[in-house]
């Protein structure tokens, strides 16, 4: 039903519940809320409705044992949740006539929100509308991602100049997100690896927590609500309290900071080691409680993994969570005792990948020193993906030495170690049975460029999935005549 189709009369009910918002939620007098204390109670009361979706969706999801969709992406530019979960829900109009002079407009109850801070470019913005898609279209499907305390930056201008400031888009706390208090896994680094023929044990140096938030997306037109989880980085600890009750404050906190910093901002500035580390610290973050989730989910409605590839599809956007292959393969082989053969089958037939830019020197990569430094088993799980596939390359190209040099996963650096990088790119296309552009001329030129290669090998696995904008919204919001109109006539 669309927004011009809600009767007006259903108005004062809406105000009702406002009201009671305001009251048992803000704690405020109605005659007296302010603009922002109206948009907490409005959004608690859409919140409500889409919780109730969002329980349905899930119970639908776990009794059907659905098939599910991850969508694994370092930002997710969703934009202002208010005026998408009152299309979803059809209240636009009700709310437009519940709030009258002399008290603030819709409009200007909209405007208490801050845009979730977390992407800055059409990566993200590719990913959300995604997630509205799927929800739209009720494909059962979950996004990943990180929770950032500061993410796209603000700006001003002073003096002439562009100004930076974090945005601090979580400092009144946000009502559209669920925290999921029982919802943690712990996520390690560092150490070295202990092997016992086809598995090994990690011996880490330390580990940070990684805790869940979840926000709803709401499809349009149905009834589904998919999910959006982010994570949040927390130490093991508050605070190094003997450091604290000896007076060293500055160290207390430092404990905390050290291991909370990985969720602090969206892509830490990486032209310092210490920049590119965390960096890398914060992908595999975000992967690995990701991927320990989606086992957890799977194992706890199936009791095992010999159906993972049928029920599960993850896709990774973009080379930020690349790491994922070698980190599903360490969770199948090293925690949950599979064979690795059986478990590279299942890698493969599980990833997809999009790919973001045809530009070599833009595809990230990361030098093998720091990988084997922070993440040693999973240097030692690219290494044996890469003999493998470079065996499966010499069986079909033999002594074509240059071909095996640009589609191994690890640059040799001109033969020096210490310049020794991993291609992230060519691990995810190893890695996965679908990779796609996003435009059929990107996708054309993939093939035809960066990734030649790799399309002469695996022809099959290349295809185009054009990126575009989430129709429902943006036109119900930028031309809602039009959008009534076409409603109207289709």
């Amino acid at each position: 039903m669309s927004d011009a189709a809600q009767p007006d009369s259903e108005s004062p009910a809406l105000r009702s519940e406002i009201e009671h918002k305001l009251l048992s939620i803000v704690a405020a007098e109605p005659t007296r809320a302010s603009t922002a204390d109206l948009y907490q109670a409005l959004s608690h009361v859409a919140r409500e409705q889409l919780a109730q979706r969002w329980v349905d969706t899930q119970n639908a999801d776990r009794d059907n044992k659905a098939r599910r969709i991850y969508y694994l992406s370092m930002e997710f530019l969703i934009g202002r949740a208010m005026n998408n979960a009152l299309a979803a829900l059809g209240l636009r109009d009700q709310a437009a006539a519940a709030f009258t002079a002399p008290g603030p407009a819709l409009d200007e109850v909209i405007e208490c929100e801050p845009d979730a801070a977390l992407g800055n470019g059409g990566l993200g913005r590719l990913a959300a509308c995604f997630l509205d898609s799927m929800a739209t279209l009720g494909l059962p499907s979950w996004g990943y991602g990180v929770r950032y305390e500061y993410g796209m930056f603000a700006q001003s201008i002073l003096n002439g100049q562009q100004v930076e400031k974090p945005e601090a888009w979580l400092q009144d706390r946000s009502p559209w997100e669920f925290p999921r208090a029982n919802k943690h896994y712990t996520v390690r680094f560092g150490g070295h690896a202990e092997h016992h023929g086809e598995w090994a044990e990690w011996h880490a140096a330390d580990s940070v927590e990684a805790k869940a938030f979840d926000y709803v997306i709401p499809g349009h037109g149905t009834e589904r609500v998919s999910t959006l989880r982010l994570w949040k980085a927390a130490a093991p600890s508050h605070i190094d309290l003997g450091a604290f009750n000896t007076g060293d404050y500055q160290r207390a906190a430092e404990f905390k900071n050290r291991f909370e910093n990985i969720s602090w901002v969206l892509y830490p500035n990486d032209s310092t080691p210490a920049g590119r580390e965390l960096r890398l610290r914060q992908e595999y973050f975000f992967v690995s409680a990701s991927l320990q989730d989606i086992l957890f989910r799977h194992l706890a409605e199936h009791g095992s993994f010999c159906n993972l590839a049928e029920q599960v599809a993850i896709h990774l956007n973009d080379t930020h969570p690349a790491i994922s292959v070698a980190e599903l393969m360490r969770l199948l082989v090293d925690e949950h005792g599979m064979a690795w053969a059986t478990a590279w089958d299942q890698c493969r037939r599980i990833f997809s990948y999009t790919n973001h830019t045809l530009m070599p020197e833009a595809l990230e990569t990361w030098k093998v020193t720091l990988v084997q430094r922070v993440l040693p088993r999973h240097m030692l799980i690219i290494y044996r993906i890469n003999q493998e596939f470079l065996d499966e390359v010499v069986r079909l190209y033999p002594g074509d030495i240059d071909l095996i040099r640009r589609v191994s996963m690890i640059d040799d650096g001109g033969g020096h170690d210490k310049d020794k990088r991993v291609r992230m790119a060519n691990l995810c296309i190893v890695g996965s049975h679908r990779i796609n552009g996003v435009s059929q001329l990107h996708s054309d030129l993939m093939v035809q460029t960066i990734f030649a290669d790799f399309a002469r090998l695996y022809p099959e696995r290349f295809h185009n999935k054009t990126n575009g904008v989430t129709p429902r919204r943006w036109l119900a919001q930028a031309n809602p005549g039009l959008y009534s109109l076409l409603d109207e006539r289709l």
